[in-house]
């Protein structure tokens, strides 16, 4: 069976044109696992119920910890253990990224506002804000054992 030439190009005219959709829906699929940037704990991104994502701490790097605690031991500011710590969280799906969430940073005990996005390697482009000045995170997919 041969195809007419310009059945080839509508059919090459439809796939072309569903790659702007399929490129868009790749960077609202952030659910997975990421090293956070210093690399010393792990995030995993999971639905929250609603279809949006939710971050929970998932893993801390013991050679990171201070002398004689484990990570089972390590706790925020306010005492909350850090393990399993809800720190991404009230995200809404845009064009081309989710927003309108928080981060919580366990260190300094401060939220802030946040964008998250897949970028094309699998890894997450994180942004943090104050106000209009934001800062920008990669974190690495974590790929498993």
């Amino acid at each position: 069976m041969t195809l007419s030439k310009s059945t080839t190009l509508a059919a090459f005219a439809l796939a072309a044109s569903a790659l702007p959709a399929l490129a868009q829906a790749s960077s609202h699929n952030v659910f997975g696992t990421y090293y956070t940037e210093a690399g010393t704990s792990r995030v995993t991104i999971e639905d929250c119920g609603d279809g949006s994502p939710c971050g929970r701490v998932s893993w801390i790097d013991p050679d990171a910890m201070a002398p004689g605690v484990t990570p089972e031991e390590a706790r925020t500011k306010t005492g909350d253990p850090v393990l399993g710590l809800l720190m991404l969280e009230g995200f809404e799906q845009k064009r081309s990224d989710w927003r309108g969430g928080t981060i919580y940073d366990p260190e300094n005990d401060k939220t802030y506002a946040a964008r998250l996005k897949r970028l094309g390697d699998g890894d997450l482009e994180l942004k943090g804000c104050v106000g209009p000045i934001c800062q920008t995170q990669v974190w690495e997919a974590y790929a498993g054992e």
